[in-house]
């Protein structure tokens, strides 16, 4: 409910809840009649971009235009009623541990004293693994030999849990779970996002939860797996969920469908500092958006902040973060380079950059994973299937063609930085329209696919698959002109002074000064510094017609300067290239 709520039974208060975006359960036994009829009376206070009722908000605004949206009062998601025994099971938290072949399990109760759980795997009709032991306590199930989540094969097990007493069963419940870890590793020297241990590119869409019809609130369920299915279809692999959190069902559609998510903390209002109170309630939030969303796999990064907006002790957030929640990365702000963002913290596992149209191309310059958090904005006006106005977008475009061609061209490049820049993830700016912003790959509706799909999911396949050429290029085919054509010298071979050259050519090199052979990327290789260097004698190469030179480099010391790999006439200052 959004924002504060109070709930009557029968005329007796049994609740306060403060927050749009995290839920609460009541127990209401005392205050109900013996029988007939119950009165229930919901009463919820939601002054949109009037403190306090804006910390946070996430994009919600009374007067939206741009990319600010309308805002939602009262309730939004779902609300039931149920009968449970005293004692009962109210909610299991689950963390998979691969290192161990075992999910870590915290049964949470009400009402019990002597009570034990019992807890039991499934792999469909086959019994995985059980343990049993005291509600609250820390268990470890066995899941031996784990099938392991992921976007192409997003395996889910069932879990049954059973509270005994000595009786028998007083409470059971039934879940899911799904084995799989995340953190950042190392890919030829640079940090990379892994996933279950093996660098996945996190393809993904800003999906901002806005409907036509409901705002906040999708019309259905099928509604809500409908949009995540539609940007699996397109070749996506990643959705951040953008400022806003989502009811439970949208997270087991992600679970099952296989994508993964990061998920934002909503924004505090950006137009104002946030003031001792709006800080409290924020991290309040923030902590139980975490406690509350800890068991689904699908969900890898949390995103505390966004560019500026209401940005605050953003080390001390990304430390507090990694503390609640040490199993998932943290990406302590995203579109740190823009937007009034406060200076990087350099915490956390993520450095995130925003470029419209982009993409943008960060660099690895510390030990964590580079990312373009937000890019494209590529907008198409598809007229009966639009908000109020002519709409808006980072670039319009002026038909279907064009706006694919243009998606194909900005997503080449995210593969062309995937490879040589070392960037782990991009989001593009968005799935679907909403309200006035048509930038997205769908309308609003979500009734007209605004690009041609195969070409989509054509180019969005090529970006997932080039994650195996970071580190392990392909070798050139055979006939290479400039390895094979003309001269190739591998450097893993000495000869006292010499180094042969494997073109078949003849053009062995003479090694001056004496650089050292060491270990390299693929066997050995030479060390040079200072004045050493590898000669080729005359020259080989015909500077005035088409030519390419490529090696192999790692810059131990860079120094102040341009460093010289290769050039025609040595250091000289009077080559016709120098490859630097």
């Amino acid at each position: 409910m959004d924002y504060r709520a109070t709930v009557w039974v029968n005329g007796v208060q049994v609740a306060t809840h403060t927050g749009g975006y995290t839920a609460f359960d009541i127990d209401v036994t005392a205050a109900l009649r013996g029988t007939g009829p119950q009165e229930l009376i919901v009463g919820v206070e939601d002054a949109t971009e009037t403190a306090p009722y804006d910390a946070p908000i996430g994009k919600q605004r009374n007067n939206p235009s741009g990319i600010w949206y309308t805002s939602s009062s009262g309730i939004w998601q779902t609300v039931w009623m149920e009968p449970v025994a005293a004692a009962h099971v109210d909610r299991l938290d689950m963390t998979p541990d691969l290192a161990t072949g075992t999910l870590r399990l915290t049964v949470r109760t009400s009402g019990t004293s002597t009570q034990r759980v019992v807890a039991t795997a499934w792999d469909g009709d086959r019994k995985v693994g059980t343990v049993s032991g005291a509600p609250g306590g820390e268990l470890r199930l066995p899941v031996p030999d784990p099938k392991l989540w992921t976007p192409d094969h997003p395996f889910l097990y069932g879990i049954r849990v059973t509270l005994m007493d000595g009786n028998g069963p007083v409470d059971t419940v039934s879940g899911y779970f799904g084995m799989r870890s995340v953190r950042i590793g190392t890919v030829n020297g640079q940090p990379h996002i892994l996933l279950n241990g093996t660098f996945v590119f996190n393809l993904g869409t800003l999906d901002q939860g806005f409907w036509p019809d409901g705002l906040y609130t999708a019309p259905t369920d099928e509604a809500l797996r409908f949009d995540l299915q539609q940007q699996k279809a397109l070749g996506f692999n990643t959705v951040r969920k953008h400022i806003k959190v989502e009811p439970d069902r949208w997270y087991y559609w992600a679970d099952r469908l296989g994508l993964l998510v990061w998920q934002d903390m909503p924004a505090t209002d950006p137009g104002r500092t946030p003031d001792a109170a709006d800080r409290a309630a924020f991290e309040d939030q923030l902590h139980t958006m975490l406690d509350q969303h800890l068991s689904h796999p699908s969900i890898i990064m949390w995103v505390p902040f966004n560019e500026g907006w209401g940005e605050y002790d953003p080390a001390r957030i990304a430390d507090t973060v990694k503390a609640w929640d040490p199993s998932r990365l943290v990406n302590a702000d995203s579109g740190q380079n823009c937007c009034a963002s406060l200076p990087d913290p350099h915490r956390g596992d993520i450095y995130d950059d925003h470029t419209y149209v982009g993409p943008g191309h960060p660099l690895p310059f510390d030990g964590r994973a580079v990312v373009d958090g937000e890019f494209g904005g590529l907008g198409l006006r598809v007229p009966g299937h639009m908000w109020f106005g002519g709409g808006f977008a980072y670039e319009m475009t002026g038909s279907a063609q064009q706006l694919t061609d243009r998606y194909v061209r900005l997503t080449t490049e995210v593969k062309r930085c995937e490879v040589e820049c070392g960037l782990s993830g991009s989001i593009y700016t968005q799935p679907y329209d909403v309200e006035g912003e048509i930038n997205g790959l769908l309308s609003y509706d979500r009734r007209v696919v605004k690009v041609d799909a195969n070409r989509v999911r054509a180019v969005n396949a090529a970006v997932l698959a080039a994650a195996a050429e970071v580190g392990n290029p392909p070798p050139p085919p055979p006939g290479t002109p400039g390895l094979t054509g003309v001269g190739y010298w591998p450097l893993d071979t000495v000869d006292g002074t010499t180094t042969p050259d494997l073109s078949g050519h003849g053009h062995d090199g003479t090694l001056v000064n004496g650089p050292t052979p060491v270990a390299g990327r693929t066997g050995n290789a030479l060390r040079f510094t200072g004045n050493q260097y590898l000669d080729t004698g005359a020259g080989i190469l015909d500077t005035t017609g088409n030519y390419s030179v490529s090696a192999w480099v790692e810059i131990d010391q860079p120094g102040n300067g341009f460093q010289t790999a290769v050039s025609q006439d040595g250091d000289s200052g009077h080559s016709e290239f120098f490859l630097q």
